[in-house]
């Protein structure tokens, strides 16, 4: 017997959503008056990307999840040829540095942003198929291993770490839920770690990075000015926040607020109580996307639902720990909040998935 879906998951990303849409507009509206001379621009660029995401949930929710299994081979080649056509010079787009986007008109479609979702589609598909090679790093890791560094250097082709972290890291983590040997992780833990300090040492950028992480007084108006707002911003946010719309930092002294720091805009609008509204929100969709993973008595379905609970905590700690200058500057979205319409429509068909599961499973 079929049960309905996940009432409670459904209505904290529609809320989620909808908040996002109004951060949004609340962060980029100078930024767009000044920009483009239409201060409603990303507002109604986001809202039509919500509108899409959400019929897009809608729809998917109802497709059974066994399809993606069936399909998963191609999938994955599309989200392949994708990658690779998105770094050829004349097809892909140049934003910010990264040859990482397909433009439509006045839309912007960054085909990384499905891999994320392809390549969990497909090793879920993987590890329900051979879960008696799993144990055997050789037969049943290195394919897996394989594909997932193709992934991450054609990702950082273009280049975009911060993505290529969040791919890597969503497949680590079914690996390790699939019970694959502790030594595997501590070797590649070694080398994953050799291999980021190559990648910045190679690409002064990067370097800089980390050098204005560990301090951005050494260079406050080139690498270390976007951390230096953001904790200006989250600074006088007290508990209520100076109020919605009231932003000081959105005058053009937190470069595009509405993207990777949009959690600092919400900080110093709406303060701690924001905060909390915000994580009460994520936890929600986290703790029920477990729920649906753990209740599910189909294997493929278990895995895909944590891989892509994972990938959602996973990307949004990272995000966070940018914004609080825990970390150095990645360039990750905050799902659901941060402008960006590939990652919202991903997100949001993600979502379907899972209420498909919670239907299906729970």
């Amino acid at each position: 017997m079929k049960k309905n879906i996940d009432l409670i998951l459904l209505f904290a990303v529609i809320i989620i959503s909808i908040f996002g849409v109004m951060m949004i507009y609340s962060s980029s509206s100078i930024w767009a008056e000044y920009k483009f001379n239409d201060s409603l621009k990303y507002l109604k660029l986001q809202t039509i990307f919500l509108i899409l995401g959400t019929i897009l949930m809608i729809i998917i929710s109802k497709i059974p999840y066994t399809y993606y299994k069936d399909k998963a081979n191609i999938i994955l080649l599309v989200c392949f040829l994708l990658l690779i056509l998105v770094i050829i010079p004349g097809i892909g787009k140049i934003r910010n540095g990264s040859r990482s986007w397909f433009g439509i008109g006045g839309f912007g479609i960054q085909p990384s942003e499905f891999m994320k979702l392809g390549l969990i589609i497909f090793v879920s598909k993987y590890l329900c198929n051979n879960e008696k090679d799993i144990k055997n790093i050789r037969k049943g890791v290195l394919p897996i291993l394989f594909i997932t560094l193709l992934v991450f250097g054609l990702v950082m082709l273009q280049p975009d770490f911060g993505t290529g972290v969040i791919i890597v890291m969503s497949i680590i983590g079914l690996l390790f839920i699939a019970g694959i040997n502790m030594k595997f992780f501590y070797i590649t833990g070694i080398f994953g770690v050799i291999g980021a300090v190559i990648l910045i040492l190679i690409a002064p950028y990067r370097f800089k990075r980390i050098l204005s992480f560990i301090d951005p007084w050494i260079d406050p108006l080139g690498s270390g000015f976007q951390a230096i707002q953001s904790l200006f911003a989250i600074g006088p946010g007290g508990f209520l926040g100076l109020g919605l719309g009231n932003s000081i930092q959105k005058h053009f002294y937190l470069p595009e607020p509405q993207t990777d720091f949009i959690f600092a805009i919400i900080s110093e609008e709406l303060g701690f109580l924001g905060i909390l509204i915000v994580s009460a929100l994520f936890l929600t969709i986290i703790y029920r996307g477990i729920k649906i993973s753990l209740s599910s008595r189909d294997l493929f379905a278990k895995y895909l639902s944590f891989g892509i609970t994972f990938q959602l905590s996973f990307q949004t700690l990272l995000n966070l720990m940018v914004v609080v200058s825990l970390i150095p500057i990645t360039g990750v979205t905050l799902p659901f909040l941060s402008y960006g319409g590939s990652s919202l429509l991903i997100t949001l068909m993600e979502m379907g998935i899972l209420l498909n599961i919670s239907r299906d499973n729970s």
